[in-house]
C-alpha cells in the first residue's frame, strides 16, 4: 500500500473547500467550530475516556460546558460504564449521528456528495443575514467545482 503525502492531498484539493463544509455542518447541526474539530479528533480515536478529551481540548478555547452538551446533545455515547472494581474509568465514543455527520463531510470535501440546497435541509438557504446570502454563494460555487 502506498503512502499518502502532501502533494497526494493537494493534488486532490481535500482542504480546499473545508471551510464552507465546516460552517454549513455547524450551522445545520447547532454545534460550534471547536465542537466540530474536537469531534472528528475523537471519531479519529474510536474510544477515549474523560482525560483524553482534557488533553483534546487544550487548544481550543475555553468551554467549560463543552463536555456535558457533547454529551447531552448524543455527540458522545459510553461504550463501557466504569464499575470501581475492574473497570477504573469510563470509556467513550462518538455516537452514529456524528460518525455519519463526519463521514458526510468527507465525502463533501472528496466532492463525492454536494452541499445540500434546500431550505429543508441547509439553514442557510433561508438567507436570513447577509453571512447566510455570502455562504449560499460559497455553496453554489462549491457545488459547481467538479474538480474537489
Amino acid at each position: 500500500m502506498r503512502k499518502l503525502e502532501a502533494k497526494d492531498l493537494r493534488s486532490i484539493g481535500l482542504l480546499k473547500h473545508y471551510r464552507i463544509i465546516r460552517k454549513w455542518a455547524c450551522k445545520t447541526y447547532n454545534l460550534k467550530d471547536a465542537d466540530l474539530e474536537l469531534l472528528i479528533y475523537f471519531d479519529c480515536m474510536k474510544l477515549f475516556t474523560r482525560k483524553d478529551y482534557i488533553d483534546g481540548v487544550y487548544t481550543f478555547s475555553w468551554d467549560k460546558n463543552r463536555w456535558e452538551r457533547l454529551r447531552r446533545n448524543d455527540w458522545i455515547t459510553v461504550w463501557r460504564q466504569r464499575n470501581n472494581t475492574t473497570q477504573k474509568y469510563t470509556i467513550y465514543k462518538t455516537s452514529f449521528k456524528c460518525s455519519q455527520l463526519i463521514s458526510r463531510i468527507y465525502r463533501m470535501l472528496l466532492g463525492t456528495e454536494d452541499l445540500p440546497t434546500s431550505i429543508r435541509r441547509n439553514k442557510i438557504m433561508e438567507g436570513g443575514s447577509y453571512s447566510d446570502k455570502v455562504m449560499i454563494k460559497a455553496i453554489n460555487l462549491v457545488n459547481k467545482d467538479k474538480n474537489r
